[in-house]
């Protein structure tokens, strides 16, 4: 009896000590759920070893018991690991580009460039530049049009491209000249207020707010009312507007964001329900707490601007839904008959940098509009189309 409990005793130890760094090493690689499996598995193997150390396998039975019950433990282990698994094989719909492929003045870059030398050249003091990421093939273009030839405008934070929320803090707080964004959110618009910031806001296109699916979702159309019941949690099955009896996962973007206030706009006074999130690794290497990564679950609805999604992105695996039968087009966006067509802007505050406003002139002229087509968006002034 005295072996048998010493030999119980050090194959615990040799598990505890072998299996702990063993534990460690995975858990640095894989997520907990795929550690639990391998931890399982030992301590089953571990009971089931020690059972034939003292004799428990005396009968048949007994050893089907054993593995009938270790099988079934391991299996309900495994299933939080197989579900995590499939979900990571599941695309991502790109929330970003590289904004290096449309850096100005560089050769093989994808900004578009005039036929044509522009009317006006900016001088220094150059304005500083931001904006949205959608955004940033548009400015880069206006860069690339006006401004001296320079390959260290991005190193020199003389054009950004930092997203709408930094843009528009850039901007209150005077680090930027001229941000190229969608409106900005109530809060965004009460931190201007509390620093006694006045944003001009100056339309420069045309665009469209979309919302799009799996490419395999028998949807291609909703109204919107629907929309605004679905993003209410009003509306939770695509059942509910003919679709598929599941489950429908609507996600959403973060806070300020240029594409979440959009989605506030178009609820109006109804509350947007709550969002679905998860942990996220930031790039500095800390833990946020953000909305969910949009995934192309074939029971999901996200949203973004036409531009970005058709131009940029370009994800063959979503499509783009009609709202009340009508498609997100430019020529749609252009005639304002796609419900949910807004302007985005230049915007702008109190600078004693006199180019600001030559900048924004220029834009506002025939070339300027033009170039606005040339990119893919449309011009805010229809007789320079």
């Amino acid at each position: 009896m005295v072996d048998k409990i010493m030999s119980t005793i050090f194959l615990g130890l040799v598990l505890i000590f072998g299996g702990f760094h063993v534990l460690f090493m995975l858990l640095l690689s894989y997520h907990w759920d795929y550690v639990r499996v391998i931890g399982v598995l030992v301590i089953v193997l571990y009971v089931a070893v020690v059972l034939g150390i003292f004799g428990f396998y005396s009968t048949v039975r007994r050893k089907q018991s054993v593995a009938i019950i270790g099988f079934i433990v391991v299996l309900f282990s495994i299933i939080p690991a197989a579900a995590r698994f499939y979900d990571s094989q599941i695309t991502t719909v790109n929330a970003e580009v590289n904004v290096w492929e449309y850096e100005p003045f560089v050769e093989n870059s994808l900004v578009k460039q005039l036929k044509e030398g522009a009317t006006v050249t900016i001088d220094e003091p150059l304005p500083i530049l931001d904006g949205a990421t959608a955004m940033y093939p548009l400015y880069a273009a206006f860069v690339q049009a006006t401004y001296p030839r320079s390959l260290n405008y991005l190193q020199e934070e003389i054009v950004m491209v930092n997203k709408t929320p930094q843009a528009y803090e850039n901007v209150i707080n005077g680090k930027a000249d001229m941000i190229f964004v969608a409106a900005p959110s109530q809060q965004q618009i009460d931190v201007a207020k509390s620093k006694n910031v006045e944003l001009e806001m100056t339309a420069i296109g045309k665009e469209a707010f979309v919302f799009f699916v799996h490419k395999n979702n028998p949807i291609n159309s909703l109204t919107l009312e629907q929309i605004r019941g679905i993003y209410s949690g009003d509306i939770t099955n695509w059942s509910q507007v003919g679709g598929t009896n599941e489950s429908i996962r609507a996600f959403q973007r973060p806070q300020d964001s240029g594409s979440q206030t959009a989605l506030q706009y178009v609820m109006g006074d109804i509350p947007i329900m709550e969002a679905p999130t998860e942990d996220i690794v930031s790039g500095m290497g800390g833990i946020i707490h953000e909305v969910a990564q949009y995934k192309n679950y074939k029971n999901a609805i996200g949203y973004t601007f036409r531009y970005y999604s058709t131009e940029m992105v370009g994800n063959d695996e979503i499509k783009l839904l009609m709202i009340d039968d009508v498609a997100p087009t430019k020529e749609n966006i252009r005639n304002e008959t796609y419900p949910i067509t807004s302007q985005f802007y230049a915007v702008t505050t109190d600078t004693d940098n006199p180019n600001v406003r030559k900048l924004l002139n220029w834009i506002l002229s025939p070339q300027g509009q033009q170039l606005v087509e040339e990119v893919g968006y449309v011009p805010v002034l229809e007789n320079n189309k």
